[in-house]
């Protein structure tokens, strides 16, 4: 059962949108929801920020999609009881360096799925105990459990956003 000592305070937000259930379940539907809401927005609206200085479609989807790996990859070091303290990121920076606009959104989408395909697959290859093991990351707490909950609370978050600051009039 999960609870607000398997992440740092600063999460809630996010963990609080995931819907009770197995996780593993909740990130498959995700991943299948949002591929089918941004596979076909148009071309203006995939290239598009809803305000000066904000991310466009594309760049909110590549951070999500970064944002997941780094997640993941701690989720790994964790439940394998690698007890190294791991740093933050600077999610500016990834998104400035990755230059996503220059895709397309349905590559942006197949990378996505595939990060996703990846981060379930991982999932389903943990044994029980390893749900339980925690460690450090940019300074916080978490457990495996916790990190999966992020993941999925993170995209929530962002597809939210989608839907009511860049996809409400591209209907």
């Amino acid at each position: 059962m999960l609870s607000e000592k398997d992440y740092p305070e600063i999460y809630n937000n996010y963990v609080r949108l995931v819907p009770n259930g197995d996780i593993k379940e909740v990130l498959l539907k995700q991943r299948e929801e949002t591929v089918s809401l941004l596979s076909s927005i148009s071309k203006e609206t995939a290239g598009s920020a809803y305000a000066e200085e904000k991310w466009t479609v594309k760049e909110v989807i590549g951070h999500i999609t970064d944002t997941e790996r780094i997640m993941s990859e701690r989720l790994l070091r964790f439940s394998r009881g690698d007890s190294t303290p791991l740093p933050g990121y600077n999610d500016e920076q990834y998104v400035r360096e990755a230059e996503f606009n220059r895709f397309s959104m349905a590559e942006l989408l197949e990378s996505f799925s595939a990060v996703r395909g990846s981060t379930l697959a991982l999932l389903k290859m943990l044994p029980g105990s390893a749900w339980e093991k925690e460690g450090t990351a940019n300074n916080g707490r978490f457990t495996v459990r916790g990190l999966a909950a992020v993941i999925a609370g993170h995209e929530l978050h962002h597809k939210r956003i989608l839907k009511e600051r860049y996809l409400a009039s591209d209907s």
